[in-house]
């Protein structure tokens, strides 16, 4: 899809959400949440915590700060999965807070997206009394299809149903490209803010362009490079984990934290691919000194600190200048100068994208961008 009709899709959703509305079908099929028959991915603990929409365990709750383990009630880069041959689905949810932030949707904090064979069709979002009601025709023929639903980025859901035409097939989804996801680590750029839609943070972008399955741990405001954190991630057998959480501690934080947390990981994946972003641009960088300052500082301590650690042997460990997954050429992807837009998100996976394929070695495309 080039960047004109990819545009076209960010700024006018609700034309899709009004064109395919549909009522409920006639004697359909009603499916309680959770069922086997819909896959949860991107929320690796859920069949731990299950029927909770939730991205870390209850177990090691003790174990995190108070603000990380509220954010992880926001199920942002969760995914509901399966193929169905159903012309209509309807999916009833309840959002306790609909919209809080002025920067950002209520549709990408606390609504849903639908993707049928990977095309964005429609959004909902939370009605009276924080109730939410989707409502949507999947096709015009009786045929498979795999249907996608993307999460709340930033608000906890609950789902309660899933109802399809009466006679409707649901089978388990195509297979991703590779049998383990990759895990993204960061501040509140890498949980989604300030995406318009649920499917547009870059992980979803990037894994939908690679056939990814993906699970995100950006916690807004607070990926601080914990130990606590670096451990809970290791009990994920990835394909690749990508540090992105430049964001939010200070320099001398950045710098002392990056070794932990590497040396957890690598404690238990010694050779899984370790990418580390660094900062990418700030729309002030060019008239404040100081934000330039520190942005260089931490985009030195990330290089520095791969360069030493491939210097040492390491040879799975990767810098990736944010400034090519945002540049200052792209600073309308900034929606307040320091977080993306849904435009900026597409900028930022075009950026990481040729070095999560490099990395997880898969083939090259063609396809223009």
């Amino acid at each position: 899809m080039n960047l004109i009709k990819y545009l076209v899709v960010l700024l006018f959703p609700v034309l899709f959400v009004l064109q395919n509305a549909v009522a409920e079908p006639t004697n359909a099929l009603h499916i309680a949440f959770p069922d086997a028959r819909l896959t949860v991915s991107g929320l690796h603990w859920f069949e731990e915590d299950k029927p909770v929409l939730h991205r870390l365990p209850v177990r090691l709750k003790d174990t995190f700060r108070p603000p990380v383990w509220g954010l992880s009630q926001d199920p942002a880069g969760g995914r509901i999965r399966f193929r169905t041959d159903s012309i209509t689905l309807v999916v009833i949810a309840q959002n306790p807070n609909s919209s809080t932030m002025h920067h950002m949707t209520t549709i990408g904090q606390s609504g849903l997206d639908l993707y049928v064979d990977g095309r964005f069709i429609g959004s909902a979002w939370p009605g009276k009394e924080a109730k939410i009601r989707a409502d949507w025709r999947l096709s015009e023929t009786r045929q498979m299809h795999d249907v996608t639903i993307y999460l709340p980025l930033y608000k906890p859901i609950t789902i309660s149903e899933f109802i399809f035409d009466a006679d409707a097939k649901i089978e388990a989804p195509s297979k991703f490209a590779l049998p383990k996801p990759v895990v993204y680590y960061g501040s509140s750029i890498t949980q989604g803010g300030c995406a318009a839609n649920p499917g547009l943070s870059y992980q979803s972008i990037v894994s939908r362009w690679l056939n990814l399955d993906h699970v995100n741990l950006g916690f807004s405001g607070n990926g601080l490079g914990e130990p606590a954190v670096a451990q809970a991630i290791a009990e994920i057998d990835a394909a690749a984990y990508v540090l992105d959480y430049w964001g939010n501690p200070s320099p001398d934080v950045y710098r002392d934290t990056m070794p932990v947390f590497v040396d957890i990981l690598r404690a238990k994946y010694p050779k899984t691919p370790i990418l580390i972003t660094g900062a990418y641009y700030f729309s002030n960088e060019c008239v404040n000194k100081e934000r330039a300052a520190t942005q260089d500082a931490k985009r030195k301590i990330a290089r520095d600190f791969v360069t030493e650690r491939t210097r040492t042997g390491d040879k799975n460990i990767i810098f990736v200048d944010g400034r090519e997954m945002l540049s200052p050429e792209q600073a309308e992807g900034l929606v307040d100068g320091v977080h993306a837009n849904s435009l900026g998100f597409y900028f930022c996976a075009k950026g990481l994208e040729p070095y999560l394929r490099k990395a997880l070695n898969l083939p090259c495309s063609d396809t223009k961008r």
